[in-house]
């Protein structure tokens, strides 16, 4: 589990078949083969590491699902050690399961802030609310707005300048984590929001904001 603070941004060392070595500095402290890792929001196991750089393998799910397989040596990855129960939790719990990829349709600045705008499919986009939270490459953010098709963040200066969303540009692809409480919800109605059939529950949910794009 992680909080989607990201901690330091690696350097992509090497992209051999399925095996991913990072170079790193904070994120080392600590770490022991068998910990996990969130790289770019996704969740890995370490399987080696030395004194400057940690070794992970790759699934066929997370090359299929996340943007990592596109990596090259010298890019930049954002990473977050796993929570300990000492861990301050400033941002939302992010289990670095990605959902899926999405694109970077443009940014703007707003007001000394970055206003991104990245387009996601319905799959993706029905789990966000307006004020929500999602996860992109592994940085935990707040739904500032959203249309059928995609969502917008504002991204602070510091997260802008510490994170790689500094160095994206539009027609990046980003990894998006949904917030799963709104899976939790979703399943306890019956599979789909959409099909509940009970008008007070219904009216309930949207005026907590789980319905914010009904």
């Amino acid at each position: 589990m992680f909080t989607g603070i990201v901690e330091e941004v690696g350097t992509v060392v090497a992209l051999r078949g399925q095996r991913l070595t990072i170079a790193a500095r904070k994120a080392l402290e600590g770490m022991a083969v068998g910990d996990s890792i969130a790289v770019d929001g996704a969740c890995l196991t370490i399987v080696a590491r030395d004194a400057t750089s940690f070794s992970v393998d790759l699934s066929p799910e997370t090359l299929a699902r996340t943007t990592l397989a596109a990596l090259q040596p010298g890019g930049g990855v954002n990473l977050e050690r796993a929570l300990t129960p000492q861990s301050r939790l400033g941002g939302h719990f992010v289990q670095g399961h990605v959902d899926g990829t999405g694109r970077i349709l443009s940014i703007a600045t707003q007001e000394g802030a970055h206003l991104f705008r990245i387009g996601a499919s319905s799959e993706i986009m029905r789990y966000l609310v307006e004020k929500g939270f999602i996860a992109v490459d592994g940085i935990s953010l707040t739904v500032a707005a959203l249309d059928v098709s995609s969502f917008a963040v504002s991204v602070i200066p510091y997260t802008y300048e510490n994170t790689t969303l500094g160095h994206k540009d539009p027609g990046a692809a980003v990894n998006l984590e949904v917030d799963i409480l709104a899976k939790y919800v979703e399943k306890l109605h019956g599979g789909t929001l959409r099909q509940a059939q009970d008008s007070v529950t219904m009216e309930l949910l949207e005026r907590h904001g789980f319905l914010g794009g009904r």
